[in-house]
């Protein structure tokens, strides 16, 4: 039975839906205003081990996720210049075509890290009109007023705001969660809907004049219309829980006076050689800069699986090598029993695998797991079979060994003229066993080692495996 650390209480909690075997499940999305980094990755990637443990475990689950394309302001002040608009002015092209061109690099990175699709992908832009009726619920409920910079959500209306995550209001300061405003109420308080912006190319006809609806606004009216009025999870990184998911909170709590949300499920920050990443730093890296010095994104997704999603976790090329080398490691031990079909999946090793997972997504335990089952004794059929389960929530493409270390050896800039010498070779040796001249086969085993490859001897013929998969300075 899984257990989940749950933001909401500040502690681990059986799972239960609100609906027997279905899960409704939100999880924020990017704003695609800039290439998604690794520390973003890191985020959906718990989201994506969530996910496919609770399909794993037998749930129908409706997984929706939004995609901001309006009304983010820069540094999340939400009167701030829209960061669309702010890429597109840079870029010299309109804030649509920056959300198209983004948001599509974003998917595919998400692709790279084998991170399933939600079910639904929600772009704010093509809900404006549930966003206004959501507005409209929250006026009517007495918790809106206005001012020169639009409509105002007057968290003092709401009893329990600073509940969620424990703030003390009376010692913010301005800037924390809004600019400072002397026609707000209270310093806590923030935008539903923007209209001060004239020149904002992103704006629509509203009750209450032309204007773009706040950041916070757009997830209560997506998760709303897609999942209901209360929902079973929603994730995010640990840097929402102040602001964003506070006031996620109080707007769809205020608009239906029901419980928004029962499992909130945040994961930590990505530090880089301890250190926050930063333009400034030059630590901000993407998978094209992993990719550029040998590591594969599912050579990262490995690395991350053994860490703890909620605490923060130190990236450094020391980290990465390391996991790629253990990644690299079971991918040669399956790859030897790819043959080995037909068998059956171990309960032995699946309860290990589901327990560890029941605990709080212990994915560090699961590769564990993994390890002591290609270390056991049970027949490589019933390893293959019981792997391929594994596989369905560790998302590692296992099943496909050979070609991800092929993929490796690629991206490890491995010598053309070197890879074809250590071929020919190998059709020589594959001629001397064919021959029995097993001397012969043995001596040009070892001219292949010195070319720096192994060799992988199969049923359906032997195969090269690069032997070391340093690191590319």
């Amino acid at each position: 039975m899984l257990k989940i650390y749950n933001t909401s209480t500040k502690k681990e909690e059986v799972f239960k839906p609100l609906h027997e075997n279905v899960v409704t499940m939100y999880s924020c999305g990017m704003t695609v205003n800039s290439l998604p980094h690794i520390g973003h990755l890191r985020r959906y990637l718990m989201s994506d081990i969530l996910y496919r443990y609770l399909v794993f475990s037998g749930y129908n689950v409706k997984h929706v996720m939004n995609i901001t394309d309006v009304g983010h302001g820069v540094g999340d002040e939400d009167d701030a210049d829209d960061k669309l608009q702010v890429k597109a002015i840079a870029e010299n092209t309109s804030p649509w075509d920056i959300a198209h061109k983004y948001e599509e690099a974003f998917l595919n990175e998400l692709g790279k890290m084998n991170i399933l699709k939600p079910n639904i992908i929600a772009r704010a832009t093509e809900h404006i009109p549930g966003m206004i009726d959501l507005v409209k619920r929250l006026e009517e409920n007495g918790y809106v007023y206005e001012t020169s910079v639009g409509l105002m959500y007057d968290t003092s209306k709401f009893s329990g705001y600073s509940d969620f995550a424990k703030l003390e209001i009376d010692k913010q300061i301005a800037g924390e969660s809004t600019t400072a405003d002397e026609e707000r109420r209270n310093i806590s308080d923030f935008a539903l809907w923007i209209k001060n912006k004239p020149n904002h190319i992103m704006k629509w006809n509203s009750p209450w004049g032309v204007g773009y609806p706040g950041w916070h606004l757009e997830c209560s009216a997506m998760s709303l219309h897609y999942l209901g009025e209360s929902i079973d999870i929603h994730t995010g990184g640990i840097e929402h829980i102040n602001v964003h998911h506070t006031n996620e909170i109080a707007q769809s709590e205020g608009a239906t006076g029901k419980k928004f949300c029962n499992y909130w499920v945040h994961s930590g920050h990505l530090q880089v050689d301890n250190e926050k990443m930063s333009k400034s730093l030059g630590n901000v890296y993407g998978i094209s800069d992993l990719n550029a010095r040998g590591y594969s994104a599912l050579a990262y997704r490995f690395m991350l699986l053994k860490s703890d999603y909620k605490k923060s976790f130190n990236f450094t090329w020391d980290n990465i090598h390391n996991a790629l080398n253990e990644y690299v490691k079971i991918l040669k031990q399956i790859s030897a029993m790819e043959d080995s079909v037909g068998g059956q999946v171990s309960e032995e090793y699946m309860e290990k695998f589901k327990s560890a997972l029941d605990n709080d997504l212990n994915t560090s335990l699961a590769i564990t797991t993994l390890h002591d089952l290609l270390a056991s004794k049970i027949s490589n059929q019933d390893k293959y079979a019981t792997i391929a389960e594994f596989d369905k929530v560790l998302g590692l493409d296992l099943m496909n060994a050979r070609y991800q270390l092929n993929m490796l050896e690629q991206l490890q800039g491995v010598d053309y003229l070197q890879r074809q010498k250590a071929q020919l070779a190998l059709n020589e040796r594959n001629i001397a066993r064919k021959n029995k001249d097993f001397a012969k086969a043995d001596e040009i085993r070892s001219q292949i080692e010195a070319l720096g490859y192994d060799i992988l001897d199969g049923k359906d013929g032997s195969t090269l495996e690069l032997r070391d998969y340093g690191k590319i300075e």
